[in-house]
């Protein structure tokens, strides 16, 4: 007989691409238990956009900030998240997350039915136990993109996959927040393409003035209007590509929560941007994409269940930044920059005539 839970804990402490992608296996797991209570431990930023669309029942927070602090710090902010999560009294958790510190807390909120990968991500060293006892492969279902790791844990409890790809729809009221913005500013909604040119680190952004050049080149094109959006931290590149630009571009960069930034990618044409939380929010939303890689396989991290192009600069990578560059780290690497300006247009002129169906539909 299969085991009924009605109270599952889902570990995913990473970024909000992490986030979109792994609301898929919530979606699927409100389908299998429609009457169990489905926790996030993630960072605090995301808590609102996880309950208000529903993926998540409640979300028990943590700072990374702390996290990361002294050994002090560290520890009362491990044992304040625990005694929060053990209240719950979880009859299944899933670790995602797959870290040494994951794995630690999977053990002491100690759930009966513990799912995590295997072989892990980081080997385990012989003193470190493996507290899961459902072992979930690293890839699920056949398929080998990040969406499939976070729907292995599915395969390894028998759940059915139902819901292939994320798909999040913007909140009435931030739909209406985006239009009225939208409205401000004189954009028409789907005539307009949304460009993140942001990024976690320097050398994961391709070159603002590529951006620039993209963007005089498609506007004279296609007439289509160019917002920017992004976090507050990634004010700098949105500037000097404003300062580039010979077409007007409206900034709306570090102006809107993340729930209102989804609603706006919902109404764009396009989104061209870096690999990033906000291009798979753009997916999910339904929003056709345009992705600029660098050292990241865009076969495990591309944009799933929308059209798309993803462009990377040939490999092994003729390195252009060796005093910036952390090579083999995806995350600190400068790949992208050798991505010239002549394919990002070729990419999106196709994806824009692939996708005038989907416009028309639209309307």
């Amino acid at each position: 007989m299969p085991q009924i839970f009605r109270s599952i804990l889902i570990l995913q402490t990473k970024f909000i691409g992490d986030i979109v992608l792994t609301s898929t296996l919530a979606r699927n797991l409100r389908l299998e238990y429609p009457d169990a209570r489905i926790v996030f431990l993630c960072e605090a930023r995301f808590e609102r956009f996880l309950t208000a669309h529903g993926i998540a029942s409640d979300v028990v927070t943590f700072r990374r900030a702390r996290m990361r602090g002294t050994p002090l710090e560290r520890g009362h902010e491990l044992y304040t998240m625990v005694r929060t999560l053990r209240r719950f009294g979880f009859d299944l958790s899933i670790d995602l997350t797959d870290s040494k510190t994951s794995r630690i807390i999977t053990r002491l909120v100690n759930a009966r039915t513990r799912v995590g990968y295997d072989p892990p991500e980081r080997p385990l060293r012989w003193h470190e136990p493996q507290p899961a006892n459902v072992l979930a492969q690293p890839f699920g279902f056949g398929e080998r993109h990040f969406l499939y790791r976070y729907l292995s844990p599915l395969e390894a409890l028998g759940v059915d996959l139902r819901v292939p790809v994320p798909s999040i729809q913007p909140l009435p009221l931030e739909t209406a927040k985006a239009l009225a913005l939208l409205d401000r500013h004189h954009l028409r909604c789907n005539a307009f393409i949304a460009v993140h040119a942001g990024a976690s680190f320097e050398g994961r952004q391709w070159q603002p003035e590529r951006f620039a050049m993209t963007i005089d080149e498609i506007s004279r094109e296609t007439g289509l209007d160019f917002v920017l959006v992004g976090g507050p931290d990634e004010r700098l590149p949105a500037e000097r590509i404003v300062a580039k630009t010979a077409s007007p571009v409206v900034n709306l960069v570090g102006t809107m929560p993340l729930e209102t930034l989804l609603a706006v990618l919902k109404q764009a044409r396009l989104f061209l941007g870096n690999e990033s939380g906000p291009m798979h929010m753009a997916a999910a939303a339904g929003t056709p994409v345009v992705g600029l890689y660098g050292l990241t396989d865009p076969a495990l991290w591309g944009p799933v269940g929308v059209p798309s192009i993803t462009l990377q600069p040939p490999m092994p990578c003729a390195c252009v930044a060796m005093e910036l560059c952390r090579w083999p780290d995806p995350s600190k690497a400068c790949c992208v920059w050798r991505l010239e300006v002549k394919p990002v247009v070729a990419a999106v002129r196709e994806v824009l005539s692939r996708t005038i169906k989907h416009v028309e539909q639209a309307h």
